[in-house]
Parts: structure tokens; C-alpha cells; sequence
């Protein structure tokens, strides 16, 4: 029996295929996402309806002021600012798995995030009155260095997937250490900003912060889909893609600097939010096996979904007191985290 569906449009030199689970997943996941949006957005110290929430977002309702400021100004950019950053780090912790052919490789684990997490922590305690714009790019450029860095590291007559996770490892420790120095050295209410990022929350995020993100993740993520027949290839081992004709060290670098912008924006914008990168890969190849053409697409939805899950968590389950979102990934991920070494023993 064919599980496969088959796309070869005519007037494009493209094809690819997809596990016939693919589309209905998806759709699943769609509409679970929209769900716990509309739920997460109703939530908070004025309780809203959700159907009053999706008539206002429908702009079927606009005659309550108070309402209708409460969830386009205050609710509905976190929410979707939460979803981003989901799909940028689900995406990014797709490649690099792809990429290391190892299914414990994260970009917070390797140090892929690293550069992102001290350029960002860097203006927050130097430079405290920077423009929001300034972030992501300077988030990315940090990113880039160190991975430029990590992949000449690596490279030995061709850069290997253990080179690059043990070098990753490698300046992420460095990097924290840097992180503590400064943190140790730096002024009170500057500390106390880094620190609260560091977490990971997406509390008080406006459109600006939306703005800002949009297309960083859109444009990686169409980018990281048009090359999912290449983390195929390289999923295949070294000599197989060489035979394929696969360039391998063009590709690694193009992916690798994918992976960085799309980690690196997220980190940027909402801080150091652990493990969603590391879980969404094993839990979307149980749902849509490991054909990165239905994978990526997967891992995206099934990353914003859990991102906003754990901001409508940590919301909800101490109120009024709110946990960063951050926080709930890690309470969840590390276990599980721990679970796959075992097995991967």
C-alpha cells in the first residue's frame, strides 16, 4: 500500500512528497492551535468570553472599547509573538538534529543559541535603551559569529556531525560563564532585566515585538522548507549524500546559518526558552516519520502550539502569579530530556 503522496507540478521544476498523514496532522494541529489561542487570549485578570474573543478578532464586535483594547493591544501579540518563536526554534532544532544526524542535538544544547544569548544579554546590561529593531540583528550577528566559529572548529577535511556538537558544547559553556561575569559585574536594574529574560517570557510583548520577529521567521522557515530534501540527503550519512551529489559542506553551512537566524530572533525577542528546539523533532517523526518535507511543516505548528501552551500554563496555574513560559518548557523537557538518553544509550 502506497503512503505516500506524490506533488510534481508541471510549470515548476520542483517535486516532492509527503506522508499521507502529513495533511491531516497538519490540519489537526491548526485547529488545536487556534483553539488554545482564542482560550489563551480569554484568560487573564478580566476573564473574556472566547466567543466574544473570536468576534472581536473577527471584527464582528467592536463596540466594547475596554475589550477590544484588552485583546488587539494587550493579548493578541503575545499570543502570536509566543507562536513565532515556537516555529523559529521547532524549525531550528529540526535542522540541527538533521543536520548532527543526532536526536539529543538542540540549538540550546550545542551552542548554537550562544552568540544570540550573549549579544542579546550583552546590549540588555550595556546598552540598555536600544531600539527593539536593533535586537534580532544583533541577536543574529552574535549567532553567526559563534557559528562561524564552531564550524571552522569542527572542520577537520570536512566539517563531521560529533565535531560540531562537541565544539558547540564547548562555547556554550563559555558563553554562560560570560553571561555570569557580567551578570555578577553589571548594573542592578540591568541585571535584573537580563535575568528575567533569561528565563524566557513573553510577557508585555506588543506588536512591536511581533513586527520585528515576523520576518525573520517567515523567510527562514520558507527557506529551511525549500531545502528539506537536502537534510533528507544528509540524513542519509557523509558518503551516501557524496554520492547523491549532494555539495555537503554548502548545504551544512546554509542550514546551519538558517538554524542561527531562526534561533537567534526568537532568543532575541522573548529570551531563553529551553527544549521546545530539542522535543518537537522526536514528537512530530512519531506522528509523520522523518521525511523532512512533512516533518518541518509539522514541527513548526506543533512548536508554536507548545510554546503558547506553556505561556497559557504558566499564566494560569499560579494566578495571579505568573510563571515565564521558559520555566514550563524546562519543567517538561528535561525529564523527557533524560528519558531519550536513556533509551539512546
Amino acid at each position: 500500500m502506497n503512503t505516500w503522496i506524490t506533488f510534481r507540478p508541471s510549470k515548476i521544476p520542483v517535486s516532492f512528497r509527503l506522508d499521507k498523514r502529513v495533511p491531516t496532522i497538519l490540519i489537526s494541529l491548526l485547529v488545536i492551535t487556534i483553539f488554545i489561542g482564542i482560550i489563551s487570549i480569554s484568560q487573564g485578570e478580566k476573564f473574556i468570553h472566547p466567543i466574544e474573543v473570536s468576534k472581536i478578532i473577527l471584527g464582528i464586535n467592536n463596540n466594547n472599547i475596554e475589550d477590544t483594547f484588552i485583546i488587539k493591544t494587550l493579548r493578541l501579540p503575545r499570543i502570536l509573538v509566543a507562536w513565532l518563536v515556537g516555529v523559529g526554534l521547532a524549525i531550528a532544532g529540526t535542522i540541527i538534529q538533521g543536520i548532527t544526524r543526532n536526536p539529543l542535538a538542540a540549538p540550546s544544547i550545542i551552542g548554537v543559541n550562544a552568540g544570540a544569548v550573549l549579544a542579546t544579554v550583552t546590549l540588555l546590561i550595556i546598552v540598555p535603551s536600544f531600539p527593539m529593531q536593533i535586537l534580532p540583528v544583533a541577536a543574529f550577528l552574535g549567532g553567526l559569529l559563534i557559528s562561524i566559529l564552531i564550524y571552522l572548529l569542527a572542520w577537520q577535511n570536512g566539517s563531521s556531525p560529533i565535531s560540531l556538537i562537541l565544539v558547540g558544547i564547548s562555547f556554550n559553556l563559555m558563553v554562560t560563564a560570560l553571561i555570569n561575569l557580567m551578570v555578577t559585574f553589571g548594573e542592578i536594574n540591568s541585571v535584573s532585566q537580563a535575568l528575567l529574560w533569561l528565563t524566557g517570557s513573553v510577557y508585555g510583548r506588543t506588536w512591536e515585538h511581533f513586527m520585528a520577529l515576523f520576518p525573520w521567521i517567515i523567510i527562514g522557515s520558507i527557506i529551511a522548507f525549500l531545502m528539506a530534501s537536502d537534510l533528507n540527503n544528509l540524513q542519509l550519512g557523509d558518503d551516501v549524500a557524496k554520492g547523491l551529489g549532494s555539495p555537503l559542506e554548502w548545504q551544512r553551512g546554509v542550514l546551519l546559518l538558517i538554524c542561527v537566524a531562526l534561533a537567534g530572533a526568537s532568543v532575541a525577542t522573548v529570551g531563553a526558552v529551553g527544549f521546545v528546539g530539542f522535543m518537537t523533532p522526536h514528537l512530530c517523526r512519531r506522528l509523520v516519520g522523518v521525511s523532512h518535507q512533512g516533518l518541518l511543516p509539522t514541527a513548526a505548528l506543533m512548536g508554536g502550539l507548545m510554546v503558547m501552551l506553556a505561556d497559557l500554563l504558566g499564566r494560569s496555574l499560579f494566578a495571579p502569579i505568573e510563571i515565564p513560559c521558559g520555566i514550563i518548557t524546562a519543567i517538561i523537557g528535561a525529564p523527557y530530556f533524560i528519558y531519550l538518553l536513556i533509551i539512546h544509550r
